[in-house]
């Protein structure tokens, strides 16, 4: 009873992140196509200088206080109490620091001869207000995390949708206002806003004082690791942009990120239905060495079923997708864009094995792979620098998904995970995803209509991937099939 119950919950919670993954997708579309019509790849570029200082000062505010609280077998008021109040303090401090340092901030960007030719003086201003966002989201933290722990993945799903909306909202009537990057900055801060409101809405827990910051101790060795990991994280994933930033012009970088943004939201979407799930449903088998591999080898199917047509399919439709989308004036990050979709595979299932070492509390070697990476991406991102952008994307772009053979040792030492079952998990996943878009790009190579392109090529790989799945007789695929007839089947009495 308690492993239906279990699978149950995975189920459902894997349903409710989906369906909230897949409107942030088609929200932010929606209102990307908008925004990116009415900027130019500067405005995205004086934003994206500041994204790397944005993302390190949301992690070091979190400090791994909310994933040691998923973590915990059991968690008390006075847990959540004292992560509440530590958040605030530091994203208090933390902005302060930030206020005083935007000056050098400008300074480090502008010293370099391709951002010279550009007007730079409102960068400082403008990470002022951008870095407004830590007060704000400091106030939701716990919340989040209580919402988190219990596995309240309906609720989350209808806070980001409702924050989502509303942002993006705001954003484009600044952007029409005349505002540019001004109005993606605010689209930042009222989503934080947003879900800060309605993480208190939607949670039972209240903050009480006097505060003892004794749970703190008790979670500092697990959470430190996790902070200082998430800050390599957040480091690897922006070295490209800092890198960029610093040798290359705001245009390129706008263009840089503009691709990364595509594929950010698509991987994004399968990581964040993972996310909501696999910590806390793997913690709960944590003792069970046997059933902790089992379920784990589900989840890493389920995660290569979804991830490989979807990446490699993104790559397919790249063009077509940026001409019909965005127009012309983004063409130059289509090539980047098909680059980071054929390796950004690798993410989602990074994600899922470092859940899987988290809940064996091995934060230590999490800790130290992404340390490792991140040396190894700056290693090759300064070394292919001169030979340009699109030589640095690919060399990243490798690192990480070479990455995976040392997370899948990691997964090994802890639940005796062999190289060749992860291989056998996601290997025929891959072939298949790669075949068919290489099918779909051969048949639909005579259509030059951009529109009829674009539609052919997702029905065809779309039809293809489920038909050749369905023909070797994929169990992943049958089970989300059976899932969905069981919730549209209306119940027995």
């Amino acid at each position: 009873m308690a492993e239906k119950s279990l699978k149950e919950k995975t189920a459902r919670g894997l349903m409710w992140s989906s369906v909230s993954n897949g409107a942030q997708l088609f929200l932010g579309t929606l209102f990307g196509i908008f925004l990116a019509r009415m900027l130019s790849p500067s405005d995205y570029g004086m934003v994206g200088l500041l994204q790397v200082f944005t993302l390190v000062s949301n992690v070091l505010q979190d400090s791994g206080f909310r994933t040691a609280l998923a973590n915990r077998k059991e968690v008390r008021h006075e847990d959540y109490n004292a992560v509440f109040w530590f958040n605030v303090g530091v994203g208090s401090l933390l902005y302060v620091v930030l206020f005083f340092l935007a000056p050098f901030i400008t300074e480090f960007y502008q010293k370099s001869d391709a951002a010279s030719a550009y007007d730079l003086s409102e960068l400082t201003p403008l990470a002022r207000y951008a870095f407004l966002g830590f007060l704000i989201s400091s106030l939701g933290m716990a919340p989040c995390a209580y919402l988190f722990r219990t596995l309240q993945v309906k609720q989350k799903a209808i806070i980001t949708v409702t924050s989502l909306t509303t942002s993006s909202l705001v954003a484009l009537a600044m952007v029409y206002w005349g505002y540019a990057y001004w109005g993606l900055v605010t689209q930042g801060i009222v989503f934080t806003t947003c879900n800060t409101i309605l993480f208190w809405y939607f949670s039972r827990w209240r903050p009480t004082w006097p505060v003892s910051f004794r749970p703190l101790k008790e979670m500092f060795g697990f959470s430190c690791k996790l902070l200082a990991t998430d800050i390599c994280n957040v480091v690897n994933g922006s070295l490209l942009t800092v890198v960029l930033g610093r040798f290359y012009s705001v245009h390129e970088v706008g263009v840089y990120n503009q691709a990364n943004k595509w594929t950010y939201m698509g991987s994004n979407m399968i990581t964040g239905t993972v996310k909501e799930v696999a910590q806390p449903v793997l913690r709960n088998v944590s003792e069970e060495r046997e059933r902790h591999k089992r379920v784990f080898r589900k989840m890493l199917r389920f995660t290569a079923f979804v991830t490989f047509p979807a990446m490699f399919g993104l790559a397919l439709i790249a063009r077509e997708l940026t001409l019909i989308t965005v127009t012309a004036k983004w063409l130059d990050s289509v090539p980047l864009m098909q680059i980071l979709c054929v390796g950004s595979f690798a993410t989602p299932v990074q994600f899922l094995c470092l859940n899987l070492v988290i809940t064996k509390d091995r934060s230590d070697l999490v800790l130290w792979n992404s340390v490792g990476v991140g040396l190894a991406q700056l290693a090759v991102m300064l070394f292919s620098y001169p030979y340009g952008i699109h030589v640095m994307v690919c060399a990243y772009t490798c690192v990480n998904i070479l990455a995976l053979g040392v997370w899948f040792y990691f997964v090994h030492r802890e639940i005796g995970l062999r190289l060749r079952e992860a291989v056998s998990d996601l290997f025929p996943f891959a072939a298949t995803a790669a075949l068919v878009m290489a099918a779909t790009a051969f048949v639909t190579s005579p259509l030059d209509n951009v529109y009829l392109l674009f539609a052919v090529k997702i029905l065809v790989a779309a039809a293809l991937y489920v038909g050749v799945m369905w023909l070797f007789g994929s169990s992943t695929l049958k089970e989300c099939a059976g899932y969905l007839r069981k919730k549209r089947s209306p119940a027995r009495p």
